[in-house]
């Protein structure tokens, strides 16, 4: 008779257990021949070595799943108790990069973002540019969320030129968080479309993600991170330096931006206009232009984004 301990690092049990813990009792159904008693995060099984080891390999397989896909019902429970291979079944469609919160498919919807993906399988350094609603920091911020779910990075990091405060945020009431939030709030809000409230939290408490401006990029060596700087536009020359010089080892960079949009009052200034210049045709980076056609917010915007273009033109 052995006895054994499993603490399940999961936020939202009462979701992983399902409704009135029914996930929770079809798995002991599973296993009749050990004593499985919940308290909490941690789960105590007695009984025979062997079934333990077939329990623990089980539950790896309902903890991935949910992590995959924000979700854990009856039915996907009995089809992983029942898969005899102890192996995850394939997504069947094709393109998927996660799972939103809502347990819906996040694909690339565009051509563009189609070729953001594929050009970031081949390189560590990408720039997107193009109009407002083409998807490209959604996309970019997808790629994150993937890479830390399998992995591949340690950390994700967020960040933008605070062109609007002045990158000056004294005169902002409350604290350091409470004056950034307005600002980086559609950065949390993709976020939140990919990770669960409690775990985007506990991950920002951890600093497993980071948010901030791009100032505080200045001295550090990002290695094994996932880097993505927002607003690229309004960066200076000298601050996209800053930041492109932070890329450490087995690290990602993405710069998404749009350059009918610079803050900056000396418009030249701008870092992003330069570097399409600057940095054509260097291997390991690539630039994926964006156009209207990517457009995937209310109908209205793409006219909107053709008139203003229209009258630059003029």
């Amino acid at each position: 008779m052995t006895e054994k301990s499993i603490f399940i690092d999961i936020q939202d049990l009462s979701k992983f257990f399902g409704i009135r813990e029914a996930n929770l009792e079809l798995i002991k159904r599973y296993f009749p021949k050990l004593k499985i008693i919940s308290r909490g995060d941690e789960i105590k099984l007695i009984g025979d070595e062997n079934e333990i080891i077939e329990f623990e390999k089980k539950l790896d397989l309902l903890i991935t799943h949910f992590d995959k896909f924000n979700s854990l019902n009856i039915n996907d429970v009995k089809e992983i108790l029942d898969n005899k291979t102890n192996e995850l079944l394939p997504d069947v469609e094709k393109g998927i990069l996660l799972y939103s919160v809502t347990s819906k498919p996040i694909t690339a919807r565009t051509k563009n973002q189609k070729l953001l993906i594929e050009e970031y399988k081949k390189n560590d350094l990408l720039f997107a540019i193009g109009p407002a609603g083409t998807g490209k920091t959604y996309t970019a911020i997808a790629l994150a969320v993937r890479a830390l779910k399998e992995r591949a990075v340690k950390r994700i990091i967020l960040s933008r030129p605070a062109v609007e405060a002045g990158e000056n945020l004294g005169f902002l009431p409350g604290d350091l968080r409470e004056k950034l939030d307005p600002y980086l709030q559609p950065l949390y809000d993709a976020l939140l479309d990919m990770i669960p409230h409690k775990k985007l939290e506990k991950y920002i408490e951890e600093k497993i993600i980071q948010i901030a401006p791009l100032a505080f990029m200045r001295g550090r060596t990002l290695n094994d991170s996932f880097v993505i700087l927002d607003e690229g536009q309004n960066a200076t020359h000298g601050q996209l330096k800053m930041f492109l010089t932070r890329m450490g080892e087995t690290s990602k960079f993405i710069v998404t931006g749009d350059l009918t949009q610079i803050d900056l009052l000396n418009k030249s200034e701008s870092g992003l206009l330069t570097a399409q210049k600057l940095f054509k045709g260097i291997e390991g980076l690539s630039f994926v232009e964006f156009d209207r056609g990517d457009i995937i917010r209310h109908k209205l915007v793409n006219r909107i984004v053709e008139a203003y273009e229209n009258e630059k033109s003029k």
